[in-house]
Formats: structure tokens, sequence, C-alpha cells
């Protein structure tokens, strides 16, 4: 009997055993559903988590202007064809009433109720709406606006806490770097693309136009009308730039941001003053390559009339050395030693004129003083 009683004991611990050490077996599968859930989580793509973290500061700005009369003269060639007076919106030759046009663009909340966008968003409006994304829309008032950077600071007229865009760095980007942008193109709120940047320091220039003074992001990422004023975002979701211009042709668009560096201290020079000073000395710059010392050569490609470049001797096709104590290797690098100096103070520049050095002294002015020559 004792024997009996042993061998079942035996048994059954055996049984005991069994039953033990599979179940934790079995109850490690179990537990893998919560473990990948965690991970789908983590897995999202990085613009689902960039767009999360700035989409809510992205607004819409409606902007409402009264028109009093007609842009065009009866005569105008844009009227001969009626299909170019429905895509410009242009009115009829024998419409001269009074009337009201509405636009629409981007923007982003950047400080307490505060707005950056473009200028041309809001330029010449009587009337700025604007709308974020959870459906509420206040008026706003204009603050500043800079037409040579095309930079507006607008205050929303209503009570916080309000979004804010958190600013990068857009002295740290490199060509390649992944780049998001966000906006309302067409109406169509809070639309994200996304591409690369293709490239830093883009002179307006080098696009046709003269009237800006700006270096751009260039960047595949789609940006179509309505994205104007957007924040083209880093994968971290930081606003690394502005979008403002898009030059499309054959093959693909070219979209352009001005960095969100340049931007920020526009911004608050508008808060600040209400307007931004642009010092300058009246010349236009060109770049040559040469291949032999493998450098740029920045030539002096225009002399403004009476401006402090021509009082001071400048003259065309002088190569400019250096500015200040900074070597010049890149149109850029002239533009931001006279910047820096600022205005009413005189800057030394270092010039080569058919292989001699002359050194002058030369007092740059606000660019609005050149305008006015």
């Amino acid at each position: 009997m004792k024997k009996d009683i042993h061998k079942l004991l035996l048994i059954a611990s055996l049984i005991t055993v069994g039953i033990r050490y599979p179940a934790k077996v079995i109850s490690q599968p179990l537990s893998k559903p919560k473990i990948n859930a965690v991970n789908l989580y983590s897995n999202r793509s990085f613009i689902t988590k960039a767009v999360e973290r700035t989409g809510a500061s992205v607004v819409t700005i409606d902007t409402q202007r009264y028109v009093k009369k007609r842009k065009f003269p009866r005569n105008s060639q844009l009227f001969l064809d009626p299909y170019f007076e429905r895509f410009f919106g242009l009115d009829l030759p024998n419409d001269d009433r009074p009337r009201i046009e509405q636009s629409q663009g981007s923007g982003f909340i950047f400080a307490d109720g505060l707005v950056m966008t473009n200028a041309h968003v809001v330029n010449g409006s009587n009337k700025v709406i604007v709308g974020l994304t959870n459906g509420k829309k206040f008026e706003a008032k204009l603050i500043g606006q800079d037409f040579f950077t095309d930079l507006a600071v607008l205050k929303i007229e209503g009570k916080g806490p309000w979004p804010k865009a958190k600013l990068g760095n857009s002295a740290k980007i490199k060509v390649g770097d992944w780049a998001i942008a966000v906006g309302n193109p067409f109406g169509l709120e809070n639309t994200v693309t996304l591409g690369i940047i293709s490239n830093l320091n883009r002179n307006v220039n080098q696009l046709g136009i003269y009237d800006k003074k700006l270096e751009l992001i260039q960047t595949d990422a789609a940006i179509n009308p309505g994205n104007s004023g957007g924040p083209l975002l880093n994968s971290e979701g930081e606003v690394i730039g502005i979008n403002t211009l898009i030059r499309s042709g054959p093959g693909a668009g070219l979209s352009f941001a001005i960095p969100i560096n340049k931007a920020k201290d526009i911004a608050y020079q508008l808060i600040k003053n209400g307007k931004v000073i642009h010092p300058m000395i009246g010349i236009s710059l060109i770049e040559e390559i040469n291949s032999e010392r493998k450098n740029n050569a920045v030539k002096v490609g225009y002399v403004v009339p009476n401006s402090p470049a021509e009082k001071s001797g400048i003259m065309i096709e002088d190569i400019i050395i250096k500015v200040g104590n900074k070597d010049i290797e890149t149109a850029s690098d002239v533009i931001d030693q006279i910047s820096k100096n600022g205005i009413n103070k005189q800057v030394n520049i270092l010039l080569k004129r058919r292989n001699k050095f002359i050194q002058l002294k030369v007092i740059p002015t606000d660019i609005t003083n050149l305008e006015n020559n």
C-alpha cells in the first residue's frame, strides 16, 4: 500500500510539473499582441508625428479687398480672350462697378496670437480672417509687412490659448533632408506633401525676380496656390521655412521657402518697429566660377546711380575681394556683411580692378532711400 501511495504521489507531481511549465510557454504568445500593438504605435510614419506636432498651428488666411475700379484699360489685350478673364479673375470690359476681391493663403501661429505668413497673401487687404484647424475663425490685424522679403505678421483678435508651432534652425538643414509642406492649397485645409531639400541659398535673382531680397530653400515637396505662407517642416515637425514661391514647367515643379532664421529676424523687427531696415550699397552681383582657382569670383554687375556704391567709386566689373574682415567667396557673403554692418556706418571694401587692388570706404543706406534716388 505504501509503495502504491508513493507511486501515485510521484505521478501526481509529474502531472503538476507538466501542467505548470507548459503553461508558461503557452502564455508567451498571449502577451505578443500587446507588444505588437506598442510596435505598431511606435512605427507610425515620421510624417504623421511631425504633422501632429505642428498641424494645429497652421491656419487658413482669408482676405477681402475692396476694388473701386478696374485694373486694366478697356483696350487691354488681355480682354481679347474671355478665357484669360476667367483664369485671372479679371473684370469684364464693360464692368466698372466696385467689387470685393477674395483670396486665400496659409500661415502659422508662432507666438501668442501672432501669425507669420507671406506679405503677398495679405497685401492690400481690407479684412483678414484667420481660420484654425478646429473650425474657429477670428479677425486679424496686420502688425507689419516687408515687401523685400515677402513676410508679414498678423495679430489674431481673440483669446487663446493658441496652438504654437515649434521653430527650428534653418542653418542646420542639409540638401537631401526630408521636407514636409503643410498648407491649404486651393482651399483644401491642412494638406500635407512630402519631399526633400533640393538646394539651399537659392538667390531669387536666379529665378528672374529682382524686386525681392531673398535667399530661398529649394524643395521638391509640392507647393500649390494657397500654400503660400504655410510652414515647411523638418522630420521632427519643426518649422524650417515658409512656403512662398513655385516655378512650374515641363517635367516637375520647383518649390521655394524662406528660411525660418531669416523669417524670425524679420518678424521680430516688424513686431518691434513695424518695419524692417535693409542696409544696401546699391549694386547687383554676379558669381563667376573659376575652375582653375576652384572658387567663385563675385563681380559687380550693376551700380545704382547716385547710390553709396557709386559715390564711393565702385564700378561695374569690379571683383569684390573682402567686405570688412570677411573674405568673399559668394554673393551671399557680400549681402550678409552689408546687412550686419547696418546703415549710416562705413564699411571697408577691398576690390580688384584690372589686376589692381583698391580699398574703398562705403556707407550703406536703407533700400528705400535707393528707390527715392
